[in-house]
């Protein structure tokens, strides 16, 4: 196919895609949803400040934007605060009339199930109920716990959340860990007490790709042995560094939703990054969806929390698409002067930076060359005048950083400009 602003060669001429040769990673048949835990997993990091009830409503708001399916809006268990910031926003969600569905976590405690049931009630809104438990063997002897006390126990939290009207989503606690035909007996008693989906959660992030397609896969020939219309969640953590990956594999495997967080924020050093994962299944095409407001999200998140935001984070951070590299930056100065933008952001840029909403940027630094400081004269209006390219090239050969805009201006003899 031709893309709208080139008229020869196609796409498929100048990038030959790997990704698509046969292969794991094959776009699912299943129709896959998001569940975003930012404002509940998120906050369990030790390092993020809890963020005002305006500034999560301004989140849950993004996160409709985005098109994510449901939000994890708290543990009301959890105490009077944790109570009054779920019931605000289940209200918001009402109130605007959100897209976004609710769920909330609790323990397979009645104390737990009964504010959840209590705060749906109240602001008119279903709100999925989360019931976790351990189910690990090293848990269970951490514990003190046996598999027939957490079957019962399971037995009656989901029971008693269904029995007050509430769906419930049964999740055991570091099922990557667990062993088979304990998961089996857990889950059957779950979806037989009327669980109407079973959350199998890598909680200490230690599945690798392999493993969560083996689990997933596990899982829904369980679910299909029960002939119940039950739906597999996948819950993970990136201790390893697979959080990302795992999403993938658990989707392509056959889970119906998947969770994670802006910015890969959680439980130590976090979940399933969510930016990411959309971004990388609208590069796939798997997924058609208006990614522009991303940044907004995930910078929100980061000032909200108190989590910062590395300069080398993929596609949100400062120098995703910013280079001052000699080499790089001819090659999509040289796309730009052809007059294609399409070119331009895809020439030395696996992502391209307008998927986004942002734009390819180039800077001027020891490892330039003399055509980055004439794109950035000329793209700022200056006449690149052979005697001010070199005296901005021979300053920035001597420096050991990207020179800022006002550094640029002193050279130029200008007033300083406001850097982008």
């Amino acid at each position: 196919m031709t893309h709208p602003e080139r008229d020869e060669p196609r796409s498929e001429d100048l990038i030959y895609d790997w990704n698509r040769e046969a292969g794991d990673l094959v776009k699912p048949t299943q129709h896959v949803e998001f569940d975003d835990e930012t404002l509940r997993d998120g906050l369990q990091s030790p390092s993020v400040t809890d963020p005002s009830i305006d500034e999560k409503i301004a989140i849950l708001h993004l996160m409709d934007g985005l098109g994510i399916h449901t939000a994890d809006i708290g543990l009301p268990g959890a105490g009077p605060r944790a109570v009054e910031d779920v019931t605000r926003l289940a209200q918001e969600i009402a109130d605007a009339r959100l897209t976004i569905a609710a769920n909330c976590a609790a323990r397979t405690l009645k104390a737990d199930i009964d504010p959840v049931v209590e705060i749906s009630q109240k602001t008119g809104i279903a709100i999925e109920c989360c019931t976790f438990i351990g189910s690990s063997p090293i848990r269970q002897y951490a514990e003190g716990w046996d598999l027939e006390w957490i079957r019962r126990t399971s037995e009656e939290a989901v029971s008693y959340a269904v029995g007050r009207g509430a769906k419930v989503m049964y999740v055991t606690e570091d099922t990557t860990r667990a062993r088979p035909d304990a998961l089996e007996k857990l889950y059957t008693t779950a979806i037989e007490a009327g669980a109407s989906r079973i959350c199998l959660a890598d909680t200490v992030g230690h599945a690798t790709p392999d493993g969560a397609r083996n689990l997933v896969r596990w899982a829904k020939r369980l679910v299909e042995k029960t002939g119940a219309d039950v739906k597999v969640d996948w819950h993970g953590h990136r201790d390893r560094g697979f959080g990302l990956a795992n999403a993938l594999a658990a989707m392509v495997a056959g889970a119906d939703r998947v969770h994670a967080t802006a910015l890969g924020i959680g439980e130590r050093v976090g979940n399933t990054e969510m930016d990411l994962l959309l971004v990388n299944l609208v590069l796939l095409g798997w997924l058609e969806r208006d990614l522009s407001s991303l940044p907004r999200y995930c910078r929100l998140v980061a000032e909200s929390t108190g989590v910062p935001l590395p300069p080398n984070y993929p596609v949100i951070g400062e120098d995703a698409f910013r280079t001052g590299t000699g080499v790089h930056a001819a090659a999509v100065i040289k796309a730009a002067k052809k007059g294609d933008s399409w070119l331009a952001d895809r020439v030395y840029s696996g992502v391209p930076a307008g998927l986004v909403g942002r734009e390819q940027r180039i800077e001027i630094g020891h490892m330039s060359g003399k055509s980055n400081v004439v794109w950035w004269l000329e793209s700022r209006g200056y006449s690149a005048e052979p005697a001010l390219v070199d005296r901005i090239f021979d300053h920035a050969k001597r420096t050991d950083h990207i020179l800022t805009d006002e550094e640029i201006s002193g050279l130029i003899g200008a007033d300083p400009i406001a850097s982008r």
